[in-house]
């Protein structure tokens, strides 16, 4: 409980820094910079996936199943993670040249963005502090470090400097997230770090079919933003950036409600109770999914003021986009809470499945929908995504079928008491 206390406050903490600190690095650099940062480190987020290999999804599995080779496990890691992170940055560069081809601005930013991938490679340390309930680690040095580079933001916004000193604000945030937790990582005696060639083929053997599921995620989160900047301009990017950072300020709290309750289903389900874990499913849903809707309704008849309020007028863009979007928040987090279902039911390789077909139907729908609604039509496309994948694609399998019937029945107060 405390190790996720840690983790709970550090987030929090870190996201009311991220929203202040945004709102006025938005209103300074105005919606085409804003979006020109937002659509580099989402060109560096397509690559995440395959640059991760897919390891941080079994780390700390394998290092508490083998605590003895846990150096060897990091050290192996950290040099798989090495030449992923060198040759992403590489085929970043080399696609940013020719898709952006005489955009030098754009250029810059997205590889200064993209040096962030080799920066990343000490976050494999924060496995190790998990693996041994030390999470309170990883939470400290989290704040410390978006604190430093919140203050770095703060020193630009100051001085008034150039776009490309914020696109670097996420690469310091590495750099110094990773300086201290290697302090960390020393100074808790964590073991040696050794290579070890076979070790890596065992790894890779066991993490590779999460690459595909991460890149999938990766296609139907960040191609909308890629798209709008290729089939319209940097500042539809910036529209639809704000409209998502209004909808995720309070997500923190779906977030804390699935996470308390999941220990709950996991017992349930342990101890054979499944009339009683088939209801508290159902509860949790009801509650995410109404919990969500009061919160659009508000965003429905406020949206407009919290864009103008909180950006300006510069930013009415972001209106549509929000309006939209704030629907979005109640499917995507009846997804989330399906996991602990999935995991019960040993089900969770079906996600895959149902990421591909969310990659392509954004796909499609944002080269559709963007020439014509704009912003607000990538916020569209995101919106039917969602409801496809949450419950219209896990109808497809028999395995995930119930689950669906399960959210349905719970929107519509089914088995509820």
């Amino acid at each position: 409980m405390i190790n996720a206390s840690w983790l709970i406050i550090g987030r929090v903490v870190q996201m009311i820094l991220s929203f202040v600190v945004g709102i006025f690095t938005a209103r300074f650099l105005g919606p085409s910079n804003y979006g020109l940062i937002n659509y580099g480190l989402a060109f560096v987020t397509f690559f995440v996936a395959f640059c991760n290999l897919g390891i941080n999804s079994i780390l700390v599995k394998e290092i508490v199943d083998s605590p003895e080779e846990s150096g060897t496990i990091l050290g192996t890691t950290c040099f798989l993670r090495f030449l992923s992170s060198v040759l992403c940055s590489v085929l970043i560069g080399i696609s940013v040249w020719f898709i952006d081809y005489g955009e030098s601005q754009t250029i810059i930013v997205v590889i200064i963005c993209s040096i962030s991938l080799i920066f990343q490679i000490p976050e494999v340390f924060n496995y190790w502090f998990q693996a041994h309930y030390q999470s309170k680690i990883t939470a400290i040095t989290s704040l410390i470090s978006y604190s430093i580079t919140s203050i770095y933001k703060i020193i630009l916004l100051i001085l008034k400097m150039d776009v490309k000193w914020f696109a670097f604000a996420n690469t310091l945030d590495y750099i110094v997230y990773g300086a201290i937790i290697v302090c960390y990582y020393k100074k808790y005696k964590g073991p040696k770090l050794k290579i070890c060639l076979s070790k890596g083929k065992m790894l890779l053997s066991k993490s590779y079919h999460f690459i595909l599921s991460s890149a999938m995620i990766a296609v139907y989160m960040q191609t909308d933003k890629l798209m709008l900047k290729q089939m319209l301009t940097e500042a539809e990017v910036g529209y639809y950036s704000i409209a998502n950072n209004i909808c995720n300020m309070w997500v923190f709290v779906l977030a804390a409600i699935i996470d308390s309750m999941n220990p709950t289903i996991f017992r349930l389900y342990e101890n054979k109770e499944y009339n009683l874990f088939t209801k508290t499913n159902k509860r949790m849903y009801c509650i995410v999914f109404y919990l969500s809707c009061i919160v659009s309704m508000g965003f429905l008849i406020l949206g407009k003021y919290v864009v103008l309020i909180l950006y300006g007028k510069s930013y009415s863009g972001a209106i549509g986009p929000l309006l939209v979007l704030t629907w979005y928040t109640a499917f995507s987090y009846l997804g989330v809470a399906r996991n602990s279902w999935l995991v019960c039911k040993n089900a969770q390789k079906y996600l895959k499945y149902l990421y591909i077909g969310a990659a392509i139907i954004n796909v499609v729908l944002n080269y559709c929908l963007i020439p014509i609604f704009g912003a607000t039509g990538a916020a569209i496309a995101s919106l039917i995504t969602q409801v496809a994948t949450s419950l219209i694609f896990p109808l497809v399998f028999r395995e995930t079928r119930e689950n669906a019937k399960l959210m349905l029945e719970a929107i519509v107060f089914k088995g509820i008491k």
